[in-house]
């Protein structure tokens, strides 16, 4: 017989999975009295550190160029929301190229409070209020996927920032899953890689939140703002791994796809061996990358 404890955990995590279910469907999350409160708390506590590191940014920045304090606020916005982030392996500080799977937004707070990374977003994140601004203080290279005749300029942008030592992180999926699948890695922007600048290594990185992924995940229809008050409304804390693998040459491999294969191949051993079973197709419909799940052959044999 189960004991107390286990029963009431049990129901705990079947409230989760409703929610997270209904969230998935694009029904808006009814938060508790409760769960207000730490929404409430929570973005308080990201407003504050703001309000103390963003005046210490631009006064570093009077002397000196490449403030931490970006990095530093992203890092303590991580741990507001709930995550541990606990870092496995060695990232390359410059002159690299990080490739990862894709999850949750809380993946660029972790990632660049644990390395300083730079990052690829789409153009649309630019004209969001606050968030295009912290984003651009954060030295995002903006691009726009649909925009074919821009794409040696984006290039282009991208190159200057490997140029000036920066550790730049693409998401080549091209979308968030649920931490149990793998989308096909979309090549196109690695196109900077064709030939690579001089000295750039690629790192290929694998993220886990281990038992809560599904329910930190933001997928299906869920909107952004749903999925952001959903996650800081939950109580206590969740483990996110940074698992930075061994890095590799991009001189190695012929092509961006080549790059993106060998990228992919070491995320999707890593993220298996993590699991401790194979990955599941993902079941949700993204036509950014071309990717429908696999029909379901409900005849009988």
């Amino acid at each position: 017989m189960a004991s107390a404890s286990t029963a009431k955990a049990e129901r705990r995590l079947a409230r989760y999975t409703e929610k997270r279910l209904a969230a998935a469907r694009g029904e808006p999350t009814v938060l508790s009295p409760m769960g207000w409160v730490r929404f409430g708390l929570r973005m308080f506590a990201i407003v504050a550190v703001l309000v103390v590191l963003v005046p210490l940014h631009y006064l570093y920045r009077v002397f000196a160029y490449g403030s931490p304090f970006p990095m530093w606020f992203l890092r303590f916005a991580a741990r507001i929301v709930g995550a541990r982030v606990r870092t496995v392996g060695t990232p390359l500080r410059r002159d690299v190229f990080f490739i990862s799977n894709h999850i949750s937004w809380i993946d660029i707070l972790a990632l660049a409070g644990a390395s300083g990374t730079a990052f690829v977003a789409k153009q649309e994140l630019s004209e969001v209020p606050v968030i295009g601004w912290l984003c651009r203080l954060n030295r995002t290279v903006f691009v726009k996927r649909e925009n074919r005749m821009g794409v040696a300029e984006q290039i282009n942008a991208l190159k200057e920032a490997l140029q000036d030592n920066w550790s730049v992180t693409v998401f080549p999926e091209g979308t968030v899953t649920d931490g149990h699948s793998l989308l096909p890695f979309k090549s196109s922007m690695l196109s900077v890689l064709e030939p690579p600048p001089p000295g750039v290594m690629v790192q290929p990185v694998m993220l886990d939140y281990g038992p809560v992924a599904e329910e930190i995940g933001w997928i299906g229809e869920e909107t952004g703002v749903n999925n952001a008050k959903r996650i800081m409304a939950r109580r206590g804390t969740f483990r996110l791994t940074i698992t930075f693998l061994e890095p590799f040459s991009p001189e190695d491999h012929r092509g961006r796809k080549a790059i993106a294969s060998k990228a992919r191949e070491e995320i999707e051993a890593a993220l298996v061996a993590t699991l401790g079973k194979p990955l599941r197709d993902f079941e949700h419909v993204v036509d950014a990358v071309r990717y429908r799940p696999k029909a379901v052959d409900t005849t009988e044999s």
